[in-house]
């Protein structure tokens, strides 16, 4: 993607970004639909047969609505990558990453190497 069409990769960004702030908003219906069962279920976890399934079934959902907004953050910066013109350029080395790396994770900031050897969960 770093040699195509700017408008492309926007689109791209774009389409990316929709789908999340729709899996953020499905997952936030679940997860107060969960808050409301837990709600109004007895206070008695220790005795409750639902009681560790409905706080499992929260906790998944409050982590995979983190890593969905972590990921709506990292499309925003993508986005102003483009326009800045350093879209496709590791952030760390500077050069170029890989368009198949593009094409699997639009949002990436690093080439494969540097990414490979950091220890953070970044794309």
């Amino acid at each position: 993607m770093t040699t195509h069409d700017p408008d492309r990769i926007h689109d791209t960004l774009h389409r990316e970004r929709s789908e999340t702030v729709s899996l953020i908003d499905q997952l936030s219906a679940r997860l107060d639909a969960v808050i409301e069962a837990t709600a109004d279920s007895s206070s008695d976890d220790e005795h409750d047969p639902e009681g560790s399934t409905l706080a499992v079934e929260r906790g998944h959902l409050v982590a995979q609505l983190e890593r969905s907004r972590v990921r709506l953050d990292e499309l925003d910066a993508a986005s102003i990558r483009v326009t800045a013109g350093t879209y496709g350029q590791c952030e760390n080395c500077g050069s170029p990453i890989a368009e198949a790396r593009l094409e699997a994770l639009p949002a990436a900031r690093l080439c494969i190497d540097c990414a490979s050897r950091g220890s953070a969960r970044r794309w």
